[in-house]
């Protein structure tokens, strides 16, 4: 089954989110606008159609932008759901087939409302398109600075990865800088350090290793924080999507240092598998900002890297 959702954002960067009336499937729930295509249609089509139905808005489907594409299965119920952003639209959104609408921020909503199909489509509104990566070999001191300038310049979601140093090191820096993350609205992510950042708490999250991802028998952080995960084949995506991850890494996707004797997956390969995977994607490996284009073009969430960010 074939869905599309509507990701509706006004001018203040609040999005819209509808409730599952009595009845249906899911009712109570909260998710995004749309519904299935009929035959014949598109997806912008079938959104066109359902955000006239649903909520008595004419939208321009040229103004739309894909998000993501979510394959899910409720049951014995599979689906495809893909989520368009709409940016502009005319008149005003009115509950015609939901038993509430609400506008938010997307920062401000509990994930634990939606619908568990809609949550990754969340995620990916949350989601920034560049995720740097602090480079494994620096002290203390530099990671500091390197992390200092990222936020500087506009960077929302860095991971703290530095495998040399002893954990009270690295807890010591993410002391140091959690006011700031918490003033931004930033997210530091400690690769592999579950404990730790369950003990931070709101703006540290964890990303987990690939090795770590058939040793957890659930999300091992509540929904208020962030958990990512290293991928590297659809096995990986699945067990990711599974526990419950906002989102993963993809590589490599091109020949990188770091990993010089691992296979590069290429553009083609990369895309088929995160158009596969139920959660946002970023492409890593061999990578830089200004490969974010290429990026999105191949259904990724955007671009993670080291030294080519940090």
């Amino acid at each position: 089954m074939h869905v599309v959702a509507g990701v509706l954002v006004d001018g203040a960067g609040r999005i819209l989110i509808a409730q599952r009336p009595p009845g249906k499937h899911l009712a109570g729930m909260w998710e995004f606008p749309g519904g299935k295509l009929e035959p014949g249609e598109t997806p912008p089509m079938a959104l066109e159609r359902e955000l006239d139905e649903e909520l008595g808005i004419a939208v321009d489907p040229l103004s739309f932008e894909a998000l993501v594409r979510i394959p899910w299965t409720y049951g014995d119920r599979a689906m495809l759901l893909e989520a368009i952003l709409v940016r502009a639209w005319t008149g005003e959104a009115k509950a015609l087939d939901a038993a509430e609408i609400r506008w938010a921020d997307p920062r401000d909503i509990d994930p634990a409302l939606l619908a568990p199909a809609d949550r990754p489509i969340l995620a990916a509104t949350r989601l920034p398109s560049h995720y740097p990566i602090t480079p494994p070999d620096v002290s203390v001191d530099d990671a500091l600075a390197l992390l200092a300038s990222a936020l500087a310049r506009g960077e929302r979601l860095l991971q703290l990865r530095l495998p040399g140093l002893p954990t009270e090191a690295v807890h010591g820096m993410v002391a140091q800088v959690l006011p700031e993350l918490r003033a931004l609205g930033a997210t530091l992510l400690l690769n592999r350090d579950i404990e730790g950042a369950r003990a931070f708490g709101e703006g540290v999250g964890v990303h987990l290793a690939a090795s770590q991802l058939h040793q957890l028998d659930a999300r091992p952080l509540p929904l208020s924080q962030v958990v990512a995960a290293s991928c590297h084949n659809a096995d990986e995506l699945a067990r990711a999507a599974a526990l419950g991850c906002d989102f993963a890494t993809l590589s490599p996707v091109q020949v990188t240092a770091s990993h010089p004797g691992a296979e590069p997956l290429g553009w083609p390969r990369f895309a088929r598998l995160a158009e596969a995977a139920s959660l946002p994607v970023y492409a890593l490996g061999g990578l830089g900002p200004d490969d974010g284009m290429e990026a999105r073009l191949h259904a990724a969430q955007g671009v993670a890297g080291i030294r080519g960010f940090l």
